[in-house]
């Protein structure tokens, strides 16, 4: 198996319900493309772990989740992703989410953790960011702002989409911290 040649006794444990397969990425150190198919729950996540925590022993700290074929990921699943986050970034490493389906990607927009991750649409994308070095990801969040239809002040902690808690409309905060309705 490419797999146990990569990273030694990765494929000894297998679940039916996720699939994880490796690849090197030769144009950035340290790093491996981590190709996940089914989903992520409460019942996998302790697997899906402990085949992370392989690869990272094994002295990839580059991660990309390619994520094109995860139909699912719970929010055990989600927490699984960050704990990865903080096991490679001491080593000056990151990870970056690839391709995630729009109903996986709403998981991590609801639970607010889009704006923690790198997340790609292209795989020439993740390379070029692990190749331009540590981003110091300046952030405009989080952003106060006031409610364009009854004035409350409101603080978004991300982008996303909102509900005034004041007059329910719905808000829209982009990557720039601009608010529209919606």
């Amino acid at each position: 198996m490419a797999n146990n040649v990569l990273v030694p006794g990765f494929s000894d444990e297998k679940d039916d319900s996720l699939k994880i397969t490796l690849d090197k990425v030769a144009e950035v150190p340290n790093c491996l493309i981590v190709r996940l198919n089914g989903y992520i729950d409460t019942y996998n996540s302790n697997y899906f772990q402990k085949s992370i925590a392989k690869v990272v022993d094994a002295g990839y700290v580059n991660l990309i989740f390619n994520c094109s074929a995860l139909n699912y990921v719970s929010s055990t699943g989600i927490g699984s992703f960050t704990a990865f986050l903080k096991l490679v970034k001491p080593k000056g490493g990151d990870i970056v989410l690839l391709e995630i389906q729009p109903k996986v990607f709403e998981v991590f927009q609801l639970l607010g953790f889009s704006q923690f991750f790198n997340i790609k649409t292209s795989l020439a994308d993740a390379i070029e960011m692990f190749q331009s070095g540590p981003s110091e990801n300046v952030s405009v969040f989080p952003v106060i702002f006031s409610c364009p239809v009854c004035s409350k002040r409101l603080k978004a902690t991300h982008a996303g989409r909102f509900r005034c808690s004041e007059c329910k409309s719905i808000l829209a905060v982009d990557s720039q911290g601009q608010v529209s309705l919606g």
